[in-house]
Order: C-alpha cells, then structure tokens, then sequence
C-alpha cells in the first residue's frame, strides 16, 4: 500500500482568512478574474450558515530551495484548490475588491434577512427595503457593535424583537468558527507529483492544466517579479481579444504601465488581428519552448521552483535564471514585429481569417520556430518561407494533435542538436514525399468534416494560388472567405437525399465548393447534369443563369481551378462515388501545387 502523502486538517474560516492576508498561504489566482456569479457567492455563505460543508482546500509548500549562501528556506504555501472559495470569503466577508473577467474592480455585496434569515445579492431594492442589512460585511467588520447594528436595525423595523435579531446575527457572525478541511501536500513531493495531483483536481468543472499550474507559481512569486510577468500574459490574451482594454489599464493600473511589459504591448491599442488570438495556455508553449528549449510545461514548473535535473535539489540560483528567461521569451512574443510578422506569415500561406486556423498548437510551434530563427539570424526570406512549409506540413500531418507536448520537446531538442533549417528541411520531406498527394492525401480528403485540416489547406491553396469562386467571375474565394461565401454541394444536397444517402455521403468535402450565395441559390437543388447542362447554353449565348461567365474558355478554366472536372460540361456526370474519388484526387494536386508555392 502506497505511503500517505498528504495529511487532512480542519482550521476555522477566519484562521484561513487569516493566512491568506498574511501571507502564509498564497493564493495564485488572487490577480486573475474571479469567475463566480454573485449569486454563487450568496449559495456559498447561505451553506456556511446552514451549517453545510462546502469541500476542502487543497495546499502544497513549496520545495525547500536552497539559497546562495547554502541554507536551506522553505517556501509559502501555495493553494492549489479552493482559490475561488476564499477569494469570494474575502470580497463577500472583508469586503475586498475582485477583478471581474473584463479586468473591472468590483465588490461583491451580498445583503442579509435577520427576519428571514435568507441570503440575497445586494440590489437597488434591496437597498431600499429597511428589512435587509444591505451587505454582510458591516456585520464582520472589527470596529462592528453588534448592541448599536441590532439598535439600529430594530429602529428601521418596529415591531421586531432585539433579542431574536441579536440571536440571528450572532449566528451569521459565528460562520467564520465554521472549520474547512485543509488538506496538505507533502512539502518534500516532487514537482510531478505534484502537477499530477494539480491536474487531477477540478475546480468548479473544470480540469486544470499544466499551464494553470506554470500561471499559479509565477502568479504567487513576488522575489523576481512573476507577479507583473503573470499579469502581462493576463493582460495581453484579453487585449488581443479587446485592444480597448488597452485604455482601461493605462487609467486603473500604473504601475503596470511602468512595468516594461507595457510599452512592448501598447501597439494592441490599435491592432487588427483575429488570426491568431493566444490563451496564455499558447503564450507559455511558445516563450518557454523558444527560449528553453523544452517542450513540456512540466518543465516549466520545475525550473521556476529552481530544480536542478542532475542533482534533483532545489536551488535559488535556478529559480532566479528560470524567471529571466520566461520573461525574455514573453517579451519576445509580444513583441509587435514578431507577433505581426507570424500572423502575416500565416496569411501569405492563404490562412486570411481565423475559420481557417485549425491546429492552434501548429500555429504555436510555427511562432517557436519563427522565434528561434530570428535569434539565429536566419535570412527573413528564408525564415518566412521554412515557417510557412512547416505550418502546411504540420496540420497536413496532424503533428501536434495528439501529444503535442511530447512531440514540442522532441521538435525543439533536435532543432538544437541538429540545426533548425537542416532539422525543418528533413522533416518536411519526409513528411510529405510524392507518394503523400498522390496517395495519402485523397484517402485522408474522405471525410464529411468541413473543418478538417486538409479543406481548410485545399482553401488556402485556392486563396494562396489567386482562384475565383465556384462560378464566379470576378469573385476570388479570398473575396468570399473575407466576406461572406456559401459552401455550394456540388452534387445538391437534397438531390442526392432523395437517393437515399446519409448525411455523412452528402457532405463529403470533396463535394463542396465555394461559391457566392447567389450562384448556390439559383442552383438550389437541381441535379448536376440539369445544371451543368444549363451552364453549357449559358456560354453558348443562352439565358445567364449562374454567375456573369459566358465564355466557355473561362469557365472550364474557373471549374478547373475548383477541381471540378470540365467534362461535366460536356454532359459527362459520373456516379457520385466515381465523382468524388476523382475530385480528391484534384483537390490533393492543388494543394500540392499551394505547398510548392510556398
């Protein structure tokens, strides 16, 4: 039987709160937005005051480190589970402020019914209504006369007994004795034990992460400025997704301002990105991947708790170096001209808005490698061009789509050991040998998944390779794809559910198209040799029915660039199967064509 790693206490509520002021018990995410709906706090304190258990608290001590001089010094500990419980304790108890998840300071006031005993959100009508103490936290204050709150009360309710509003608020006082389990780690625990048990908790739902663990220790380090560090990851996430955010921070936070993170990210003030809007989840992969040269967050964590690998000890030296480096490569990222030469990398590949951004951790490692080639004083042409190349090949292949930490800390070890451009070029063609688009590829294109990987690449190939939508001709699909488009059926949709087939067979991706809404109205569902039929008189001086060509040479050139085959003007129209296993087979050589444009 396994050893006992943790040990279980109760402690009162206001021992906790306690702690948490003095700074005995860091609370890691005490800077980022508190998640909880008011209402969710009032449910907190109405248990409290039933007497009901609301879980336990989870804490870890940090390593003992060793210092320069040798010595050894034990670190805070650290509230691994539970943030959200104390911090609503302390805004809804002390009346402290919360961040909400726009970054606005706010109090949580939650008003209290001593007739009713009943717990409420405080609101304009409750404010109103003499029968409510309009927030709780009059009650706890220290300098609070419970004689002189209960004198008062009873002045505003006539009629109402002293003693038994006395009794009721002697109650609610008494809900910091209330005791909640601490359960704490073992402080000599290693760090992957440790992030093994952080990941295993869940907090309100949801599975924490080894990048929530990484944001917990640099949140709760004051020594080297980890504190500021997590709050610029915090603050460029949500500029990049509101840059008017950017206003809100120079008004209520100067002494970010002053920081030297906030220069660096001023520019997303008047940014115009929706390519790549990072997590701090992709913030941390890149700037520890790029300037560690590890991959996985584990790491990550070790090294900022100054672990050293050989000797397995923690030391401080390690700890300040760790923290340095971090905040070099997070600097790095938001960098203007780096954050803006990825995403325009991404778009010259043909990905021009975010539909067609797949693999998140693709575009993660493609800014690794842009990063690390920057620092390598790898010539820009050269750089723009390898990072394209491996961005294709990477969603081509699904290269970080399982274990995508594993093969990050594979990638950027052989980078180093083998040399970036030498490592990307062997890969690539390996990856993706001649074999790849004439056989591999059209078997992968067999798929009913609009968002899969290989039609989002077929996109950006038409994109990237200058076609004009399905019918279209003045349109491009860059047109569509920035405006608006429709994903034509190119055998209708309800022509071919009246043959009976399932959706999976009618919405195969090799039997879409883009196209302007009006073409795919007009087509509607109209069998294809009705339709291609009426496409041949249209070039031969009949009706315009579908789109402006009326040259025959343009539209067998406009259905070529779409990978519809022009016999079908001809009167040709294959069986659907037939169909489809020869338009994979042209979707695959244009995006091969697109990959060798690259």
């Amino acid at each position: 039987m396994a050893p006992q790693r943790y040990s279980v206490t109760p402690h009162p509520i206001e021992t906790i709160l306690a702690w948490v002021k003095s700074g005995e018990i860091a609370i890691p995410e005490i800077q980022r937005p508190f998640v909880w709906e008011a209402t969710k706090v009032r449910n907190l304190l109405d248990s409290l005051y039933q007497g009901y258990p609301v879980g336990y608290l989870i804490t870890w001590r940090n390593p003992t480190v060793r210092l320069k001089d040798g010595t050894p010094s034990a670190g805070k500990r650290i509230l691994i589970d539970g943030q959200q419980r104390v911090t609503a304790l302390m805004a809804s108890l002390l009346g402290h402020e919360v961040l909400t998840k726009d970054y606005e300071k706010v109090y949580i006031r939650i008003a209290f019914h001593p007739q009713e005993e009943r717990f409420e959100v405080a609101n304009p009508a409750i404010r109103k209504d003499a029968a409510w103490i309009e927030d709780v936290t009059a009650v706890f204050a220290p300098s609070t006369s419970v004689f002189q709150l209960v004198t008062g009360y009873c002045q505003k309710n006539p009629g109402v007994s002293q003693d038994a509003v006395f009794v009721t608020l002697e109650k609610l006082r008494k809900i910091i004795n209330n005791h909640v389990g601490v359960i704490e780690l073992a402080h000599d625990l290693d760090i992957e034990t440790v992030t093994e048990i952080f990941i295993r908790v869940n907090s309100a739902g949801t599975e924490l992460s080894q990048a929530d663990f990484a944001m917990s220790k640099i949140a709760v380090n004051e020594t080297y400025g980890g504190n500021v560090l997590r709050k610029a990851i915090d603050y460029f996430c949500h500029m990049s997704v509101a840059p008017e955010f950017v206003v809100h921070v120079e008004k209520r936070d100067p002494a970010f301002v002053a920081s030297e993170f906030f220069s660096v990210m001023r520019w997303l003030k008047n940014a115009n990105n929706d390519i790549y809007i990072p997590s701090y989840t992709d913030m941390l992969r890149v700037a520890f991947t790029s300037e560690f040269g590890r991959g996985k967050l584990q790491d990550l964590v070790a090294l900022l708790s100054g672990r050293n690998f050989e000797t397995r000890q923690f030391e401080e030296a390690i700890s300040e170096a760790s923290f340095d480096k971090l905040k070099k490569g997070v600097l790095a990222f938001i960098n203007q001209t780096h954050f803006e030469r990825i995403t325009m990398i991404l778009r010259s590949a043909g990905f021009v808005t975010s539909d067609l951004i797949s693999g998140r951790n693709a575009v993660n490692f493609a800014y690794v490698l842009y990063l690390r080639g920057r620092a390598e004083r790898v010539p820009a042409a050269d750089l723009e061009r390898l990072v394209r190349r491996w961005y294709a090949m990477s969603i081509l292949r699904s290269r970080y789509t399982s274990s995508p930490e594993t093969t990050f800390d594979y990638d950027i070890r052989q980078i180093a050991a083998r040399g970036l451009v030498s490592y990307c070029d062997e890969i690539i063609k390996s990856e993706l040998p001649d074999s790849f688009w004439t056989g591999t590829l059209p078997q992968l294109m067999n798929t009913s998944s609009a968002q899969s990987p290989y039609f989002l690449a077929y996109q950006a190939a038409q994109v990237k390779l200058g076609d004009k939508g399905f019918l279209s001709r003045d349109i491009t699909v860059r047109d569509l794809l920035l405006n608006r488009s429709d994903v034509h059926h190119i055998y209708p949709k309800k022509h071919l559910q009246r043959q009976g087939l399932a959706r999976g067979r009618y919405n195969q991706i090799a039997n879409f198209v883009l196209t302007q809404s009006e073409i795919n109205i007009a087509i509607g569902d109209k069998p294809p040799d009705q339709y291609f039929a009426e496409l041949a008189e249209q070039v031969h001086g009949g009706r315009k029915r579908y789109g402006g060509i009326t040259d025959e040479t343009e539209l067998r050139a406009n259905l070529r660039a779409n990978c519809v085959p022009d016999s079908l003007l001809d009167g040709r129209i294959p069986g659907y199967d037939e169909f489809l296993e020869e338009r994979r087979k042209l979707m695959a050589l244009k995006v091969k064509a697109w990959f060798e444009a690259l």
